[in-house]
Formats: structure tokens, sequence, C-alpha cells
């Protein structure tokens, strides 16, 4: 369907990948991986037209339909949420106006090469109105929104009533109504909270044109692909396997690669003494040219450049006691913009014990951040109360905490001046756990994306001898590189975690017990993450 063919792209004295070569065929599912700054987002580019190459070539059929899914939205108001997803989906109310304009004149009389000729454009258009869709389309248009989490009562909402966050859902859905031949997607999980990401893997899962995405979500990752493209170190390399694979084969494929380069760098060491020792000797010189040519024509195999893989030591903090945190009987009703009582939850009890690993999950607008705001004290109860126990250190995390950095400062002096009694090593070792190493340390905080931000303020809570950890979302805009780095400091963290996040691999790698909200009440269920998603399975059966 679309083949990339040896293809180069450079950018100034950059090169992104040089000879790189990959195909997208009829129904795979692929998924585009690689560091940040490597070229992901290009290859997306050169598929749809927007970026050229400097060399190799890219074919696809005129015919192939590619839809694109990107981090960039264009501007929406003036249509409800309904009416602007149908916009994407050809020219179904042209044609629907023209099919009720034709059934009109049919009811005309008229002679017969006119009416001949009048049947043949109906026939045409209602053929190209049905391939489209045009006659459930409504329908089908308000089963992907409401999937996406915009309910049936918000369909018919303005889109300028939205927020961003809700704008790249409606964006997402105006790409799947299309159904493609080929799905480009950048990031679609952003956004989306945990049974929105569910809903649309289930939906792609059963998709059955080709897909090719990048996603931050390992375990979306993994139920999807069944082949991963990787751009890095200027090379395009291709998996046969989902993510998990691509990782075990990877880390094999470099042991194979530092043994070959082993057996050449030994090779051309007694070339070179060969050379060496004979350049001089006239009986020797055809051999030794013979080896000198043969020398210049080798390809030396080049490992690419390790991470360095730094390890965050915790401050030791004091031990609190083993109750950390009692909620009895505890609710929550904020006001609305019209003056009425919007109830959150209500009666809610619970008691997070030392070194539990609590999840709180509920779909959104379910009171997950909110409840986190009344255990920080960041807002008051309607009722109940909610007791941290006693010598316990709160480190909280929340989107809100991005905004207290400051934009002028370098991510060096921003954490510094957070923790002044620590050695400036201390930073540094502290900043290369979180992937700050050597110049990005000294970078500005103004010019950092939403999750090197993330990984900045983290840092800074994870400086700080507290032991009771509470995080509303620390995952999102974090790679799966800097999840992991997040999720092995957590499982070393010497106390008590709290946490919001739609990462399924993150919660099932360190959950003990999950809160789950619904229908303005508190669940509690003791256990891992696959105990409570089996308790849940079972209920609904």
């Amino acid at each position: 369907m679309v083949h990339l063919s040896g293809i180069s792209k450079q950018y100034g004295n950059r090169t992104l990948y040089k000879n790189g070569s990959f195909q997208i065929n009829d129904g795979e599912k692929i998924g585009l991986v690689g560091p940040n700054g490597a070229g992901k987002t290009t290859i997306f580019k050169i598929i749809t037209g927007e970026e050229g190459i400097d060399s190799g070539s890219i074919s696809k059929s005129e015919k192939t339909r590619i839809a694109y899914f990107s981090q960039t939205i264009e501007a929406m108001s003036g249509r409800s949420v309904l009416e602007e997803v149908k916009t994407a989906v050809g020219n179904i109310p042209e044609i629907q106006a023209r099919l009720a304009e034709m059934e009109a004149q049919l009811c005309e009389p008229m002679d017969d090469d006119a009416m001949a000729k009048l049947l043949e454009e109906y026939g045409e258009r209602q053929a190209e109105f049905e391939r489209l869709g045009g006659y459930d389309l409504d329908s089908r248009v308000a089963e992907i929104l409401t999937g996406l989490g915009i309910m049936p009562e918000d369909h018919h909402r303005d889109t300028k009533e939205f927020s961003g966050g809700w704008k790249m859902r409606i964006a997402l859905a105006k790409i799947l109504i299309q159904n493609p031949d080929v799905l480009l997607m950048d990031e679609p999980t952003n956004h989306l909270d945990l049974e929105s990401i569910i809903w649309l893997e289930s939906w792609l899962v059963s998709f059955k044109g080709a897909i090719l995405m990048t996603s931050h979500d390992r375990e979306f990752m993994n139920r999807i692909v069944s082949k991963i493209v990787e751009v890095a170190n200027k090379t395009i390399t291709v998996y046969s396997g989902n993510y998990d694979f691509y990782e075990r084969e990877k880390s094999v494929r470099k042991e194979q690669l530092i043994a070959a380069a082993k057996r050449q760098e030994e090779m051309l060491a007694k070339e070179e003494e060969f050379i060496a020792r004979f350049a001089a000797r006239a009986s020797h010189a055809a051999q030794v040219q013979s080896r000198v040519k043969k020398l210049e024509k080798i390809d030396r195999i080049e490992i690419p450049p390790e991470e360095k893989d730094i390890q965050f030591v915790w401050p030791n903090p004091q031990r609190g006691g083993d109750e950390v945190l009692k909620i009895e009987r505890l609710g929550k009703t904020w006001k609305t913009q019209e003056g009425k009582e919007k109830l959150i939850f209500k009666g809610a009890d619970a008691l997070v014990r030392r070194l539990d690993r609590v999840a709180v999950v509920g779909v959104n607008g379910a009171g997950k951040s909110t409840l986190l705001k009344i255990v920080t004290g960041q807002t008051e109860p309607s009722e109940g109360v909610s007791t941290v126990g006693a010598n316990i250190e709160v480190g909280y995390f929340s989107q809100n905490s991005l905004d207290i950095l400051d934009p002028n400062s370098t991510v060096f002096d921003e954490v510094h001046h957070r923790i002044p009694n620590s050695s400036v090593g201390y930073v540094k070792s502290l900043l290369g756990a979180f992937k700050f190493s050597g110049e990005d340390a000294d970078k500005k905080i103004s010019i950092l994306s939403g999750g090197e931000k993330s990984r900045v303020v983290l840092a800074t809570i994870m400086a700080r001898p507290v032991n009771f950890l509470v995080l509303d979302e620390p995952t999102n805009h974090l790679d799966i590189a800097s999840r992991e780095v997040l999720l092995d400091a957590i499982k070393k963290f010497p106390g008590t975690v709290m946490i919001v996040s739609h990462d399924r691999h993150f919660l099932r790698e360190i959950t003990t017990k999950v809160f789950e909200l619904d229908k303005n009440e508190l669940l509690v269920t003791e256990g891992s993450w696959d105990y409570y998603l089996e308790k849940k399975t079972k209920a609904s059966q």
C-alpha cells in the first residue's frame, strides 16, 4: 500500500535518516518508535506529502485513502460536535441535498431521455452516499463520540464550548469516522481517560485498514501492533512483533552487533599490523596495497551510543505511622456556573496503610483529582473528614504543578533552588536519573516540552524526604522511557503511594489496592491491578 524505499532526510546539517526503508501493507498495524527528535512525526508528514525527501522514493496508490491524526488541531466553532465530525466524511451533506432534489424531480413529468439521465445520476449519487456510510452516519458518529467520552447530551453543544483536550477528542473522532485505508496516528491516547483508551483500543483492533501509530502507552501499543518501525541513530529498523518483542529483540541484536564489532576490530588490528610491518618491504608491496584497499572498502560497524542508566537513590524519609490516611464519610459537592450543586461523591470510607500503592480510578469527572486535592489539603470536603497520619510528609504532583516552574530558570537551577541544601553532585545525579544529563540540565524551563517539565517537577518532589507520594497523572506527556524511569523510582520508593494514571502497564506493576470512584461512591478493592480487573469483570457478567 505504502512503500518507503531508501529514503534520506536532512534538516540543515542534521541527518534524520539515511537510506531507510519500510512498508505499510494492507491491514497491518505498526508501531512507530524512537527517541524525541529522531523524526517520527516527519515520517507521517512524508507519507501524507506534507514533507519531501532528499533521496529515495515513496510509492502509494492514488486510490489509497490516508487519514492523519496529529497533535495539532484546527480551529473549531460554529458547529455542534456532531456536525463538526460529519464534515470529515466527504461531501455527504451536498450528496444528501442533491438526492432530495432529484427525488422531487422524479415526481414531475419528463421525457424518457431526461428520465434515464436523471435515474443514472441518482444511482451514482446513491452509490456514493452508501459508500461514504451516509445512511448510518449519525449513529456511527454518535457511537465514536460516546466511546471517546463525549456523552450524547453533549453531541449538540457548540465545539467552541470545549477545552483543548476535549477538542482533541473531537479531532480524533473526525479521523476515525473517515474509515480510511491507512490510519496515521500520532499519540492518539493523549487527553483520553482509561475508559476511552480501552474503547479506542477495541475500535482499532477491529479496524480493517492499516495503522501506523506512535504511543507512550506501552500496553495500548502491545495490544494493537504486530510490527515495530524504529527511527533512531539515523536509521530505520523493522521488528516483527509488538513493543515487548521489540525491546527483547533490540537487546539481542545489540549484543550481536557488539560481538560482530569486536570480531571486526580484531580482524582490522591484524590487517593493520601486517601493513605496518611490511609497508617498507618491496617484496610485500603488492600484498600491502591489496590489504590497504581491502580496509578502505570495509564498512565499519558502529555501535549506537548507549543511554546512561543512572540509578536514583531516594533520600531516607522518617518512618511514618502505620495509618497513612483515613477517610471517613467523605463527600464533595461543587457549585456549577449556574449556581446549582453538583454531587461528586459522598459517604466515602477508606484506609491507606504504610507502603500501600493505591490506584485511584474512575471515568472522567468521577472526582479522582478532587479526592487527591482533599487528601493533600488543596480543597475542603463538603462533608466528612480526611486525616493524614502521624509523621506523614506528603509530596503532591498535579498538572498544575508545572505552572509553578520559573520559565527563566534553567533545569539545574530550578531543581537546586528547591533542594538548596543538596550538593551540586547530588542534583546532577538526580537530573541524570530523570534523563537530564549534560547540556539538557542547562536548558531554560521556557523551552521545555510538557513531558520535560513533568520530569523536572517529579525530580524536585522525589528529592525531598517525603513518605507519602500523591500523584495525579504523573505519566501524562511522558514517553515510554521516561515512564520506565518513574516506574522504577516508585517501585524503590520507601513510602506510600496514591496515584491517578491511565497507564495500565504502570498500574499493573505497582498497585496493591484500588480506590474506584463510581456513581458518586468510593469502592475499595484490596489487591493487585489484575485482581481488581478480574473482580470487576465477574461483577459485570
